[in-house]
């Protein structure tokens, strides 16, 4: 590689460490504003948006809420999904990408409950299931983008971004419905666990991408490697 190519590649690498840190401060951030506005008070939005679905409430939402809360939190979401994943992804040899998951869910968890922990900030008071105190940020959704993110850019499918997606939108929909947590909340956790996987992801891309060309042959010309991860 000559010397201008390494710098640009440098300078492209650069880039998502930058815009996912500025994404991690902005999270921040809002934490703060929250927690030293008027005592951690909702914003009027997150009062409405609470407000409507608690007036929505039925045996009908709630049964897949509860699901979605069970699926995406707890020893099913902080364990045995990631593990089911992780062990997916090595039998199927792609060693790389399974510790790109691992270290990517573990940071992303970690920064929740770091977040949750200086900021303290109370839950809505008509849960309908039990949480550890801190409602900022929403780790359900900070994991659910991260996994989404982190399978998205291994696998580069469109169908995963898609899925990915909606799963996000209803454990988010599903966090606010049971009252777990204030719509601010889960936009927090959304934006920090999508940086936290664009962090990662940055030092490890080259060795994502030949781990992938080696197990699928040669990629697509509009699949190839990016300047960044060369």
């Amino acid at each position: 590689m000559s010397a201008p190519e390494r710098q640009a590649a440098q300078i492209s690498r650069r880039w998502p460490l930058v815009s996912g840190g500025m994404a991690v401060l902005l999270v921040a951030g809002l934490g703060a504003v929250i927690a030293y506005r008027e005592n951690n008070l909702p914003f009027s939005f997150d009062l409405a948006f609470l407000g409507e679905l608690v007036e929505h409430r039925s045996a009908f939402w709630t049964v897949p809420a509860l699901v979605m809360n069970n699926i995406g939190g707890g020893i099913i979401g902080t364990i045995v999904v990631p593990l089911a994943v992780i062990l997916l992804l090595l039998l199927f040899r792609m060693r790389w990408a399974a510790g790109y998951f691992a270290i990517a869910t573990i940071v992303s968890a970690g920064l929740v409950q770091l977040l949750k922990n200086l900021y303290g900030r109370p839950r809505p008071v008509d849960m309908l299931v039990a949480a550890d105190p801190g409602s900022f940020p929403s780790g359900h959704v900070a994991n659910a983008a991260t996994m989404t993110v982190v399978l998205a850019l291994v696998l580069r499918r469109v169908w995963i971004w898609a899925a990915g997606v909606v799963y996000t939108v209803i454990m988010l929909l599903s966090r606010t419905y049971l009252g777990a947590h204030w719509l601010s909340d889960t936009v927090g956790g959304l934006v920090l666990g999508s940086a936290v996987a664009v962090i990662v992801w940055a030092p490890l891309a080259h060795r994502l991408f030949t781990e992938r060309e080696n197990r699928v042959g040669p990629v697509h010309p509009t699949e190839a490697e990016p300047p960044a991860t060369r």
